[in-house]
């Protein structure tokens, strides 16, 4: 069956968060704390893995903006004994999506899409609209439909919020593919009827993977 429609995750998929070390080194620093950038690296990387767990990926994080900052800030208070008053300066300048920045292959992969016909969407656990941040960036005529946890009221995995998106870019589960990062999270689509591709944890650079998205169109396009 062809692809007629593919969702994307918005984290780690289409955008990322590339200074969150380097806000860490900063709070370091202001705390007097002597601390590498491969130390810091370290330090985000595993809050983030963390971030990433079905444990707190339950907690309902994605709602609302308050249990947003409720959840997230506790996760990193774990590296406040290491550097102080980190955990408010991550939120703060590394969990507002204004500071992320898409990948180098997403807008060439979106729009590549868009010129074969095939519906497009975002469907991510956020607590607040990305519309704004894909308008920033010159994409947002490149997505068809934006589909939010904290509007619908369910999260990934849920299948729920997989099929909102479909039925907002207009194409049945069967005939859709979900693109994203987690396992879990992401992985979710399969029980709505999706298709799935999980994004390898590897990538070259800024270049996320993305246009095996487009070699699969290809495949299922073909008799």
């Amino acid at each position: 069956m062809p692809i007629r429609g593919v969702l994307f995750d918005w984290g780690d998929t289409l955008f990322h968060a590339p200074h969150a070390p380097e806000v860490i080194v900063d709070a370091a620093r202001a705390a007097g704390v002597p601390l590498a950038d491969g130390a810091a690296r370290r330090i985000w990387d595993e809050l983030w893995e963390a971030g990433k767990t079905p444990e707190e990926i339950g907690k309902g994080r994605d709602l609302s903006a308050a249990a947003h900052r409720e959840v997230w800030s506790a996760l990193f208070a774990r590296a406040d004994r290491l550097v102080p008053g980190i955990s408010q300066a991550l939120y703060e300048r590394v969990m507002d999506p204004a500071s992320w920045v898409p990948y180098a292959d997403a807008a060439p992969t979106l729009r590549a899409l868009r010129e074969r016909g095939v519906r497009t969407g975002v469907v991510s656990n956020v607590p607040r609209d990305l519309r704004p941040l894909f308008v920033a960036h010159g994409m947002a005529d490149l997505v068809d439909a934006f589909t939010h946890s904290f509007e619908v009221g369910a999260e990934k995995p849920d299948p729920a919020i997989f099929l909102a998106a479909c039925e907002r870019i207009g194409v049945a589960p069967a005939d859709s593919l979900m693109v994203g990062d987690h396992p879990t999270a992401d992985g979710g689509a399969a029980a709505a009827g999706l298709r799935v591709y999980i994004l390898p944890a590897d990538q070259d650079g800024d270049v996320r993977g993305l246009a095996h998205v487009l070699e699969l169109v290809t495949r299922y396009a073909s008799p």
